[in-house]
């Protein structure tokens, strides 16, 4: 697999503070890659490695096959979590003003910028002052100077920080768009719904090291705990609840009145799938028999807290 970004065994730190210990990751082209951790977990510290802002104490890394070096600048895009626009500038004069600085032309930025500003419906900004605009209009313009250039790599640290739904929206579409172009993304984020409709991989950090990496779909499948969601229709719901007792682990259950069905949560041995559903179908008619896969959140939360605990 051909990747944009690798780093190796990269470390650094500040004083007596370790903020990344020996973090390897690999960060295949063409995809959306979650970077993912608590607060100070060495995210940004990374994030700032591969933009050369500091430097590893100790490791490497390699920029599309290469060693990171200061040419590679002009490939990456990224837009940080606190956003830099100069307030008193007018909107166009400083879009126009940070292409130039990324190698465009005044002719080639001007035609770009009318394309993304059209694009984002923008067009009657150009005039204003970045003081005159919301949080998430400069957010706006602060996505199209990081995407202008048309970088190799975009590095995302909360992209969808101070928009409303539809322009929230309107971002992660530009986003994907970008993918499908063939642009490779870093997303950083602590939306978990975001990582869930974005991301192909994942890295989590915690504590300055990587604790959990790979293809998101895989890491859900070995997360899965066999627990399965089963909707029914009975008019014995005491007696199947306690049929189900003695046979098979029942976390929970309940009754939904306005689906008219008991609903139980079942915790099975691997390959009990067939024998449950079978059981259940002579006592009940089954409207849903759905095995719970974790979500990015629950992934989290839970590596976490068992790193947590081994550290205890």
């Amino acid at each position: 697999m051909n990747h944009i970004l690798v780093a190796n065994e990269v470390t650094k730190q500040f004083g007596n503070h370790t903020a990344l210990k020996n973090v390897s990751l690999e960060i295949p082209k063409n995809s959306i890659y979650g970077l993912l951790g608590p607060n100070g977990a060495g995210k940004t510290t990374l994030i700032r490695i591969i933009n050369q802002i500091t430097f590893p104490d100790k490791g490497s890394v390699y920029f599309d096959g290469k060693l990171l070096k200061p040419e590679h600048i002009s490939q990456i895009g990224y837009l940080p979590e606190e956003r830099g626009l100069y307030k008193s500038m007018k909107v166009g004069e400083q879009a126009l003003y940070l292409a130039q600085l990324k190698g465009l032309s005044k002719v080639e930025a001007k035609k770009r910028l009318k394309y993304w500003f059209e694009k984002l419906e923008i067009g009657d900004w150009w005039n204003k002052k970045i003081q005159e605009l919301s949080k998430g209009m400069a957010q706006k313009i602060q996505f199209v100077v990081t995407v202008l250039h048309e970088p190799k790599l975009l590095i995302f640290d909360e992209p969808f920080s101070g928009f409303d739904p539809i322009n929230a929206n309107l971002i992660k579409e530009q986003i994907l768009s970008l993918k499908d172009n063939g642009t490779s993304i870093i997303f950083s984020t602590h939306r978990m719904e975001s990582v869930e409709e974005l991301c192909e991989y994942i890295a989590l950090i915690h504590k300055s090291e990587k604790i959990l990496d790979g293809k998101l779909s895989d890491i859900k499948k070995a997360y899965k705990n066999n627990i399965f969601k089963v909707g029914l229709e009975t008019a014995n719901q005491d007696v199947l609840i306690s049929e189900v007792k003695d046979k098979f682990q029942l976390l929970s259950h309940d009754y939904d009145i306005t689906e008219k069905q008991l609903n139980l949560t079942l915790q099975l041995p691997s390959k009990e799938s067939r024998a449950i559903l079978d059981f259940l179908s002579t006592r009940a008619n089954v409207n849903g028999f759905v095995e719970t896969i974790p979500s990015a959140n629950d992934i989290f939360i839970k590596t976490i807290q068992n790193k947590n605990i081994a550290h205890e």
